[in-house]
Order: structure tokens, then C-alpha cells, then sequence
């Protein structure tokens, strides 16, 4: 029987609930993980070392070996890893630690100044460079890549100039007395370094800037699109400058705990950390582009480089082929970091199309 409307009443056809959107799988959202890629890698070559280096690899020793490396190059390659997530490079972190590694030396070394006066010049050393090399690619929008290279090399002259000036040779000698050199340069068991707990503080407070200040969102949305992020009142500049700043300090850093723990500095070193904290930044799952990544992933990647740096010599393998499986595994990082970008950027929910009256 029909129900006639009343006069004046509109009727209306029921409207049928949306779907429910689907939810994603505990599997599809670790896929979609900066860190994944990383961690698969670090688990392989464990898994790999370990049986080709048996006791040899993971005795206390081997794992010292490795573990030691890697504390020393995450200090430099969070940061520069934070740096590469905002879109930017920095190619002087290896001239920085010889800088303020020499600075320290002959400060407290050669002039017998306190050891506090020594480690706060080499850190203000660090942080001068960082903040003229961000200062220069913020105002002139000339690449960072020129920008810091052209710092790496002009600091090294300038450290081997003024220390052959100041001490006649390029070797400085520091005894660092026996508070500092258990704070920076002592072996936990003659075996593990103090930087282990020096690069976990700096993991703690880089998760913290990301996770709990709007500092971290800046990072990403800096590195996602510049110009859109100094629109919405992002402080580029200010971002830029810091981040810079952060990575140098952290190149200072490692240079005050060689410089305990060897009881002197070089003008020679660093330069080896210019390239491993980009690579174990990439491994990490950082793209050079910019805009993605995590701090688990580049603690992953630190210790994946490590392990195979240091895990060959472990091995019956020479020594000579350290360098290939690090290049291929870059290579491999980097074509599995763009599948897991494309599957973390891929929502799978379509969204419901709305039909206009």
C-alpha cells in the first residue's frame, strides 16, 4: 500500500552509509617506514658476518669493533642526516673535526690553558662554521654542495696553516688529565669507547626535536618544498642556520673525543667523515632530495656501515673487498629507499567521490 506525502512534505531517498576505510595491516604500515629498508639491510649483513666471521665477529672484541665506529659516526650522521632531511649537505664536517681537534689540542696542549677553555674554543670553532655555512646558503641560494665543500677545504688550509705557524708541526700532543679523559676518551672494559653513550645522548635529543617540538616539523617541511614552508611562516632561515650549526658541532664533538682518547690531534683527520655520514645517512633511508627520514633509520644505517667496514677484517675475506660491498649496498639502499618512499607516500584508501547536486 503507498504512503502518500502531504502536501508541502519533500521525501527523500535513504542515502546509503559510505564504506568503512579500510584499515592497514601492522605488515603495510611497517613497509611504509623510513627506518624498514635499514633495518633489513643491518639484519643481512649481521646475519651474513656471522657466519662468515663466526666467534671472531661476535666476541667482545669484534663487536667492539664495529660498535666503536659506529658510536663515533652517528655523532655526525644525525645531524647531518637532520640536515639532508631539510633538503641540504654539508661536505665540511671532515675539516671541522680536524679544526676543532687541533684547536683544542694547542689551546690547552701547547698554551696550557685549562682543559674547559680548550674543548669551549673547539666547540665555538665548530659552531662558527656551521653558522657561516648556513648564513651562506640561506642569503645567496647557492647549493650547499659548493657552499660546505668550498668550507672543507678552506678550513683544512686554515688549520694546517696556523698549526705549522703556532706549534712547527702538524702533530699536537694533549694530555688530557684523568676527569676529561674518562668523560671523552675512556674504554668501558678496555673495549667499548664513551662515545657509545656521547652518540645515544645525541639520538635522545634529536628524537626529542623531532618528535617534541615544532623544530622537527619545520625539518620536514622545509625539506618537502622550501617556498611553501617560508609562506606558512616557517622560519627558513633561522632552520637552516641551526641545522648547520648542529651538524658542525657534532663533527666538534667527535674531534674532543679523538683528541682524549689519542691523547693529541691531527691536521689529517676527519676527512673520512664526509662521505661515510652521507652514505650511512642514505642507508638509513634519508633521501639526498630531501623531506624523508628517521632517526631509527640512520642509527640502523650507522651500524649497518660499521658492521660492514669493520666486520670484513673478521672474515677469511680481503680486506680490499670492503669497499665494493659498501658501494653496492649504497646502491641497493638507495633502489630500496624509493620503493618504501613510494609505498609510505601511496595512501591505499581512495577517498569517497562526492557528486555535486
Amino acid at each position: 500500500m503507498a504512503i502518500a506525502a502531504s502536501p508541502g512534505v519533500q521525501v527523500t531517498k535513504p542515502v546509503a552509509a559510505p564504506p568503512a576505510p579500510r584499515t592497514q595491516s601492522s605488515f603495510g604500515r611497517l613497509t611504509r617506514r623510513p627506518e624498514t629498508g635499514a633495518l633489513a639491510g643491518t639484519v643481512l649483513v649481521f646475519v651474513i658476518f656471522t657466519v662468515l666471521g663466526g666467534s671472531n665477529f661476535i666476541s667482545i672484541g669484534g663487536v667492539a669493533s664495529w660498535l666503536n665506529v659506529a658510536a663515533e659516526l652517528a655523532i655526525i650522521a644525525l645531524p647531518v642526516g637532520l640536515l639532508m632531511i631539510a633538503g641540504e649537505l654539508d661536505l665540511s664536517v671532515g675539516s671541522v673535526l680536524a679544526a676543532s681537534s687541533m684547536t683544542m689540542a694547542i689551546v690547552s696542549g701547547t698554551y696550557g690553558a685549562p682543559m674547559i677553555v680548550g674543548i669551549v674554543a673547539a666547540l665555538a670553532v665548530g659552531a662558527a662554521a656551521g653558522f657561516i655555512n648556513g648564513l651562506i646558503v640561506s642569503r645567496t641560494n647557492v647549493p650547499s654542495f659548493v657552499v660546505t665543500l668550498g668550507m672543507n677545504f678552506g678550513l683544512a688550509g686554515i688549520t694546517l696553516g696556523l698549526s705549522r705557524l703556532i706549534t712547527g708541526t702538524t702533530n699536537v700532543p694533549l694530555d688530557p688529565g684523568p676527569f676529561f679523559k674518562g668523560l671523552f676518551g675512556s674504554l668501558i672494559g678496555g673495549q667499548f669507547e664513551v662515545a657509545i653513550f656521547w652518540a645515544l645522548g645525541v639520538a635522545l635529543l634529536i628524537v626529542w626535536l623531532l618528535q617534541m617540538t615544532p623544530f622537527g616539523n619545520w625539518v620536514f617541511a622545509i625539506g618537502g618544498d622550501k617556498e611553501s614552508a617560508r609562506a606558512t611562516g616557517i622560519p627558513v632561515t633561522r632552520v637552516k642556520i641551526s641545522l648547520f650549526m648542529m651538524s658542525a658541532l657534532g663533527a666538534s664533538l667527535v674531534g674532543i673525543i679523538q683528541t682524549c682518547l689519542y691523547n693529541g690531534a691531527q691536521t689529517s683527520t676527519g676527512q673520512s667523515f664526509v662521505f661515510n655520514s652521507i652514505i650511512a645517512a642514505v642507508i638509513g633511508g634519508v633521501l639526498l632530495t630531501g623531506g624523508y627520514g628517521s632517526v631509527p633509520g640512520i642509527i640502523l644505517g650507522t651500524l649497518t656501515f660499521a658492521i660492514v667496514s669493520q666486520g670484513i677484517y673478521t672474515t677469511s675475506l680481503s680486506s680490499d673487498w670492503a669497499s665494493f660491498i659498501l658501494g653496492a649496498l649504497l646502491l641497493a639502499a638507495v633502489l630500496m629507499n624509493n620503493t618504501f618512499r613510494k609505498l609510505a607516500l601511496s595512501s591505499g584508501v581512495r577517498a569517497p567521490k562526492i557528486k555535486k547536486a
